[in-house]
């Protein structure tokens, strides 16, 4: 168990690669038409904010950018536990 705690780069990447990873495991990458996930790490303080447009046909995509929302602070709250 490391006591180093993760950079704030590594937390911003952590949080993006999670959300994307949301949103691409609903959507195929050619039917998402915009999406934007902003992440800030400031003392101690995680803010993440994620857009998306694509069809609503299949899935519900605000539904899916919450998800995709909620999956980046889990997976930042896990890379501080590990």
């Amino acid at each position: 168990m490391s006591t180093e705690e993760p950079s704030d780069e590594t937390v911003v990447q952590t949080a993006s690669d999670a959300a994307e990873g949301v949103i691409f495991s609903q959507y195929k990458q050619s039917d998402v038409r915009d999406y934007d996930v902003t992440v800030v790490f400031e003392d101690g303080v995680l803010e993440v904010d994620v857009y998306l447009n694509a069809p609503e046909d299949e899935a519900n995509p605000e539904r899916i950018a919450d998800d995709a929302a909620l999956a980046a602070r889990h997976a930042v709250d896990d890379l501080f536990e590990a």
